[in-house]
């Protein structure tokens, strides 16, 4: 079996969080305080996304006077434009941008907004697409996105709109490599805060180093449960994690293979039922029922490595 990034990969995992608000737009705390909470609570980098809104007066926090050894800022924004199916703005969370980048222009729809926002070096993430009801159809027009948010803490508590696997699951079934985060977008105002994070392998604790780990999938989504290794071979994929009820392999469709016990750490499962499915991803389920989840697997690019 060959084990896969990022659990293959040099370096350690960085706890990190990619959706967050503060006082900057409709947060209750001031950015000090966000990032207090973060440090404090031991995670090791955070993005502070305030909604890109004219009525906010258009804010892109300066955090970069909070970076240490220790913990790392990265600058983003929540951006929005006109419109989708049911909505009248998209939601788009953009990490990594420059803090000169633009307001959205009058003529500038969701995906374009989108476009820019990656050609300025930003994460492209589609945020809780449940929450507004984004639908498949509206998703692929957003051709510049890298991720979809797959858990949303604070959709979860204040809306039960939490869950992004649907939009997910639709996307990779339509051919787009697409990864995911959880998150808890956080604005302080109920109990949001630490429900979702990522798990990100990375060498060094710095902005291009985590922005570019991004990009390139080298993470895991969870809330609460670890994963240590995922190895795959033609016909298994091995999971090793914290003590967990279940794991589960989805794949295209209702394609799946799965294992339910108590206090599993190893576990190995066919992947004669996924045969069919050109992608598949894991997911952890911890015995206090708080879930993780792997990026998607395309089994077209283990043949290549």
């Amino acid at each position: 079996m060959a084990t896969l990034a990022p659990f293959s990969l040099p370096g350690r995992f960085l706890r990190g969080n990619l959706h967050t608000h503060s006082d900057r737009s409709d947060g209750k705390l001031s950015p000090e305080q966000v990032i207090a909470t973060y440090r404090d609570a031991g995670y090791d980098f955070l993005a502070i996304t305030d909604h890109f809104l004219a009525v906010f007066e258009w804010p892109l926090v300066d955090t970069r006077s909070f970076q240490s050894e220790r913990f790392t800022t990265l600058l983003g924004a929540e951006l929005h434009a006109p419109r989708t199916e049911m909505s009248d703005i998209w939601h788009i969370v953009a990490v990594g941008l420059p803090l000169d980048f633009a307001p959205a222009g009058p003529d500038e729809d969701g995906p374009a907004l989108a476009r820019r926002a990656r050609a300025a070096g930003a994460f492209i993430g589609i945020a809780h697409p449940a929450w507004y009801s984004l639908s498949i159809t509206d998703a692929e027009t957003l051709d510049a996105a890298h991720a979809v948010e797959i858990y949303n803490h604070g959709c979860h508590l204040m809306h039960d709109k939490g869950e992004g696997g649907y939009l997910l699951d639709g996307m990779l079934d339509k051919g787009h490599r697409l990864s995911t985060y959880a998150c808890d977008d956080a604005h302080f105002k109920c109990p949001d805060f630490g429900g979702g994070w990522i798990e990100l392998k990375a060498n060094a604790n710095e902005p291009e180093t985590i922005l570019n780990a991004l990009k390139d999938g080298h993470f895991y989504s969870t809330q609460g449960p670890r994963i240590d290794e995922i190895a795959i071979a033609a016909d298994a994929v091995e999971v090793v994690c914290s003590a967990a009820k279940g794991v589960l392999v989805a794949g295209q469709g209702y394609l799946s293979a799965y294992h339910f016990g108590t206090g599993l750490t190893r576990v190995s499962l066919p992947l004669e039922s996924l045969a069919e499915s050109p992608w598949l991803r894991v997911v952890i389920f911890g015995e206090d029922g708080k879930r993780a989840w792997s990026n998607p697997i395309w089994k077209d690019n283990l043949v290549k490595a």
